[in-house]
């Protein structure tokens, strides 16, 4: 299983971005799918996640302003961040969970997202 995550960059404050993660050697639609991020210094942390069935689930800190979704024709989740924050800012990573189906967690390479004020 690879996971290849890309879209993060610099922004100022109230901007937007969108992220992408493709998976390969896994069948996709099978799987949950979750964005993660970590700020220097602090634990890495749940940001969203999409389930097969494409329910959602949001951390508290940015629900109304992230969106999670999934494309399974092209293998690939996003993250639509919106209203962003200096706070926003961390390395963002993709995860596959793939412990329902007997596997493992995988973890994408992180792409850096930095809010300036």
């Amino acid at each position: 299983v690879q996971l290849q995550a890309s879209g993060g960059g610099l922004v100022q404050a109230g901007g937007s971005l969108r992220l992408s993660c493709t998976a390969s050697g896994v069948i996709f639609r099978l799987i949950e799918m979750g964005w993660y991020r970590q700020a220097p210094g602090k634990q890495r942390e749940l940001v969203a996640v999409v389930t097969s069935g494409a329910s959602t689930n949001y951390a508290d800190s940015v629900k109304g302003r992230f969106t999670i979704s999934r494309d399974n024709t092209k293998n690939t989740v996003y993250l639509q961040s919106n209203s962003l924050k200096p706070e926003d800012t961390a390395v963002y990573y993709c995860n596959a969970d793939l412990r329902p189906l007997g596997g493992a967690v995988y973890w994408g390479q992180g792409t850096q997202v930095t809010v300036s004020s």
